[in-house]
């Protein structure tokens, strides 16, 4: 956490930590409350009981959620070290915003499966608590991020939208977008979505959602085939983060600064040949690594948030941004 607000004073984040127990795990983070979750730490599986007292566990669930107070559904200290280090500092006073985390209820659903080794998410009622159970957890974690700074951005994160149309996520166009929104339209802060790899990208253009989070170091081109849909996202206010900085293999050990400025300035032009104006692209977007550091040693870990912070302010001055 010292090394995040050292290097991230305008945006700075909690960060998840999977190396240090399985219970930081993405998808079992946020487990927490779920009914019937089973979460085996010995070895490292974790899936949901719909059998036996599933519907009297969902009925206290169901209990507290009808309460419509998210103080129920507070991440602990044991599934969220950082999060916890982060709020135990206090006001942020010199921050532009302050920036949590969730992982989304598409990519919840699809990766915990219930006991016979199906996808939760197709289950009517489970898929409604998985939905509801990261509204929950989004707000909490909302509100305790506003004690350190006002302005906050929630991710809701779903790395398997890049599953979606195909035949290892069935479900439909309608049931994503109406999972999300409900999720989004219950923040009040600024909404983000990041997925890792390539997607039916105007599916989250149509939301509501206020970032939009991509892998511009290699799937720029494919954020770049619905320009229609992105015109329309950026004219109602919506941001894009350039995921620039890779984050995995040797490029993550040996990329330098100006090949990333290359990297994102391929990108840059690459939607201008689309009829975007770079202006505006600039003074809509944050700048990120490719995906998340998890796989990463701590030096290599730490050598892409860095490059990311430097390249950022690089482009901030290039472009007289502030």
């Amino acid at each position: 956490m010292d090394f995040v607000l050292a290097n991230f004073p305008d945006v700075p984040y909690w960060p998840q930590l999977p190396r240090r127990t399985f219970r930081e795990n993405m998808y079992v983070q946020y487990s927490e409350h779920v009914p019937g979750i089973l979460v085996d730490d010995v070895e490292e599986r974790i899936r949901v009981d719909l059998g036996g007292d599933w519907l009297e566990k969902a009925e206290g669930f169901y209990a507290h959620f009808l309460e419509e107070d998210p103080s129920p559904f507070a991440l602990s200290a044991e599934y969220a070290a950082g999060l916890h280090e982060l709020l135990s500092h206090g006001p942020l006073g010199s921050a532009w915003a302050v920036k949590g985390q969730v992982t989304g209820p598409i990519s919840f659903g699809l990766q915990v499966t219930d006991t016979n080794l199906r996808p939760s998410l197709y289950d009517d009622m489970m898929r409604d608590v998985i939905i509801k159970n990261v509204l929950r957890h989004a707000q909490w974690q909302e509100a305790a991020l506003k004690e350190l700074y006002p302005r906050t951005i929630v991710f809701i994160d779903e790395p398997f939208l890049s599953m979606f149309g195909s035949a290892y996520a069935a479900i439909s166009r309608e049931d994503v977008i109406t999972a999300l929104e409900e999720v989004y339209t219950g923040l009040e802060c600024w909404t983000g979505t990041h997925c890792c790899a390539n997607t039916d990208w105007s599916l989250l253009l149509g939301t509501s959602v206020d970032i939009i989070s991509f892998d511009a170091y290699e799937y720029a081109e494919n954020l770049a085939l619905y320009p229609d849909e992105l015109w329309a996202f950026l004219d109602r206010g919506g941001m894009l983060a350039w995921g620039v900085i890779p984050n995995t293999g040797e490029a993550a050990e040996t990329i330098t600064l100006d090949e990333a400025r290359a990297v994102f300035e391929r990108a840059l032009r690459l939607f201008e040949r689309k009829g975007f104006d770079r202006q505006e692209l600039l003074a809509k977007a944050f700048l990120t690594p490719a995906c998340g550091t998890g796989t990463l040693s701590v030096p290599v870990a730490e050598r892409v948030m860095r490059l990311t912070c430097e390249l950022s302010d690089r482009v901030r001055e290039e472009y007289n941004l502030g």
